[in-house]
């Protein structure tokens, strides 16, 4: 697909790094899966995978992290 930024790079499926803040906790995921843009770099998430993205987040924020580094797992 076209990217909605650069408008120019098409997305091709690849990894990521997600990196999330909310309430004085920082979360960076590696290795996500994600359509990236050949031109300038911006990535979209599935559904699916912005859900467990985010319930990391939130996981982290439970336990009180303030900052959490870590790559993402395969679906069991």
């Amino acid at each position: 697909m076209k990217c909605a930024i650069c408008k120019t790079g098409e997305t091709q499926p690849g990894k990521t790094t997600v990196t999330l803040n909310r309430e004085q906790t920082v979360v960076v995921i590696e290795a996500v899966d994600a359509l990236v843009c050949d031109n300038c770099g911006h990535y979209y998430l599935d559904s699916a995978t912005t859900k467990k993205v985010m319930a990391t987040l939130d996981d982290a924020i439970a336990r009180g992290t303030k900052l959490e580094i870590l790559a993402m797992r395969a679906a069991a």
